[in-house]
C-alpha cells in the first residue's frame, strides 16, 4: 500500500483518485477549490453525470481510503506518489496557458520528498515533462530529478460519462525522464488498474511504457490530432457533396468498407476538453505544423457555415427567434467546454437573429450563467438548430417548436417522418428533405452532422 496524492479533482482526476483508493493505497485528493475539497471530503461528487462515481466516492471516503485537502504541499510532503491532473488550457492566441499547471507544480515541488515519483497525466506538448515540469520541481524542492525523485508522463486516455469504463479498457501509458521513473511508474499503475481483454491490440492490454516521456507525449496528442484532422477532411468531403447535389453518408459507409478507410461522420462543431485543445498543444511544441492548423480552422468554421445554411434553408434571419437545440458539445454529458452553441449563437446574432438555446440537462439559471438566453419546448419560435446530439431530440418535432419554419439537424437525430411538413437540412442530404405536399421547399444546402463521440 502507498501513499498518493493526486492534484486536482476534477472530472478525470478525482475518478483517477477514486479508482487508486478503491485498489487498497491511501489517496490525499488535492484542489485548490475549497467547495470541491469540502464536497469530495464529504464523499460528495462535485459534478453530475460520471457513471459509478457517486458509490466509490461514498465507499473510499467512508473506509478512510481518500481524504481532500486544499494543501497540496502538505500532502505530497506525506506521499510517495504524486499524480498531477491540473488541466493545461490554451488562451487567445492559441497558445498554451501554463500558469494553473505551473502552481500546482510548485506546489508539488515544495513538498516533495527524497525518493518521490510525479506521474504527470495532464496532456502536454513534447518535452513539456522534461524541460519544463522536471526543472521546476527541482528548483522547488532542491532534490535532483532521476537520482532524488522520478517523474513520468502517462497522458489521461479518458471521457467524462465513461471515465471507470476507459481505465479498464485502454492501455495505460507511460513513459519517463529516465527508464527507472517509467518502470516505478508501471508498476505502480499495474498495482491499480484491472484491464479487460483486448485481443485487437497489437500486444496485451495493461501498462504500456513507451520509453520516454517525449513519446508518451506525442502518442496522446497524436491520437487526438488524428481525430481533429479526420473530422476536418469528412467536412471537406461534407462540402464539396453539397456543391454537386450528393449524399455524403452512403460514401462514407462505402468508402469505410475498404479497411483502410476509417473515415469519421462530418460535424456542426466539435467540442470538449480535448479534440479542440490538442492540436494546439501539437502545434505548440511542432512550429513546422501545417495540417493540424488548417484542420482546426476548418472545423471551427463549421458552426458560421451551418447557420448560412440555415439561410439557404429559411431565408432571412433579421428579428426571428432561432433555438439552438443543445448547449453540451455532445450528446449525455452536461458539459460546454469548446461547445458549438458559443459560435452557433454568435453567428446568429450576426445574421440578426434573436438566438435562444434548449438543453434538456440545463436548467434555465444554468444557461443564463453560461451566457445563453433558455429556451423552453411549447414557446413559439421560427426556425431551429440540432446542435448536440441528445437522445431527447431523436423524438422532437414540429409540436414541440411552435411555428418553426425550417430546422437544420446537424446531428442527423430528428426522425424525418415527424419533420415531413417542415424544410429540413439532415447529415448526408445534398438537398433538403422535400417537406409535405402541395409544400415548396428553399433550395437546399448540405447540414453537417454528430462528431464521433471521444472514444
Amino acid at each position: 500500500m502507498a501513499t498518493v496524492t493526486v492534484v486536482g479533482l476534477g472530472k478525470i482526476g478525482l475518478p483517477l483518485a477514486v479508482t487508486i483508493a478503491a485498489a487498497g493505497h491511501r489517496v490525499r485528493g488535492a484542489d485548490i477549490d475549497p467547495g470541491v475539497a469540502a464536497s469530495v471530503a464529504a464523499g460528495r461528487p462535485p459534478f453530475p453525470g460520471e457513471p459509478g462515481l457517486d458509490a466509490l466516492l461514498a465507499r473510499v471516503t467512508g473506509e478512510g481510503l481518500l481524504r481532500a485537502t486544499t494543501d497540496t504541499t502538505a500532502a505530497v510532503a506525506g506521499s510517495e506518489v504524486v499524480v498531477i491532473v491540473v488541466p493545461l488550457v490554451i488562451g487567445a492566441d492559441r497558445r498554451p496557458d501554463h500558469r494553473a499547471l505551473d502552481a500546482a507544480v510548485d506546489a508539488v515541488g515544495a513538498g516533495l520528498r527524497r525518493g518521490s515519483l510525479v506521474i504527470v497525466e495532464t496532456t502536454l506538448p513534447v518535452h513539456t515533462t522534461r524541460q519544463r515540469i522536471t526543472p521546476r520541481l527541482a528548483a522547488a524542492s532542491g532534490l535532483r530529478p532521476g537520482g532524488d525523485f522520478g517523474v513520468c508522463h502517462s497522458p489521461e486516455r479518458v471521457s467524462s460519462g465513461s471515465v471507470f469504463a476507459d481505465l479498464a479498457r485502454y492501455p495505460k501509458l507511460v513513459g519517463g525522464i529516465d527508464p527507472a521513473s517509467g518502470e516505478r511508474a508501471a508498476a505502480f499503475y499495474a498495482s491499480v488498474l484491472r484491464f479487460t481483454e483486448r485481443p485487437d491490440l497489437p500486444r496485451p492490454n495493461g501498462v504500456w511504457d513507451l520509453g520516454s516521456a517525449e513519446a508518451a507525449e506525442l502518442t496522446k496528442l497524436a491520437e487526438t490530432t488524428y481525430r481533429d484532422v479526420n473530422i476536418a477532411l469528412a467536412n471537406e468531403f461534407a462540402c464539396f457533396a453539397q456543391d454537386v447535389g450528393l449524399d455524403l453518408l452512403p460514401v462514407i459507409e462505402a468508402a469505410n468498407s475498404q479497411p483502410f478507410s476509417h473515415l469519421h461522420r462530418p460535424g456542426i462543431a466539435v467540442g470538449g476538453h480535448c479534440i479542440p485543445v490538442y492540436p494546439w498543444l501539437y502545434a505548440a511544441g511542432d512550429p513546422a505544423a501545417r495540417i493540424p492548423v488548417l484542420a482546426r480552422e476548418i472545423n471551427d468554421a463549421m458552426p458560421g457555415r451551418a447557420v448560412r445554411m440555415l439561410v439557404t434553408l429559411a431565408g432571412e434571419l433579421r428579428g426571428r427567434r432561432a433555438v439552438v437545440l443543445g448547449a453540451a458539445y455532445r450528446g449525455g454529458v452536461k458539459e460546454t467546454a469548446f461547445s458549438g452553441v458559443f459560435p452557433l449563437v454568435r453567428a446568429l446574432a450576426e445574421h440578426g437573429a434573436i438566438p435562444l438555446v434548449h438543453d434538456p440537462l440545463y436548467e434555465d439559471a444554468e444557461l443564463t450563467a453560461l451566457g445563453l438566453r433558455p429556451y423552453r419546448l411549447g414557446e413559439p419560435c421560427d426556425v431551429a438548430i440540432v446542435q448536440a446530439d441528445h437522445a431527447q431530440y431523436a423524438r422532437i418535432g414540429p409540436a414541440d417548436l411552435p411555428g418553426v419554419a425550417a430546422l437544420l439537424d446537424g446531428r442527423s437525430v430528428t426522425d424525418p417522418v415527424l419533420w415531413s411538413g417542415v424544410p429540413r437540412l439532415a447529415v448526408g442530404t445534398g438537398v433538403p428533405v422535400p417537406p409535405a405536399p402541395k409544400a415548396t421547399a428553399p433550395g437546399g444546402d448540405h447540414a453537417f452532422g454528430e462528431v464521433p463521440a471521444p472514444a
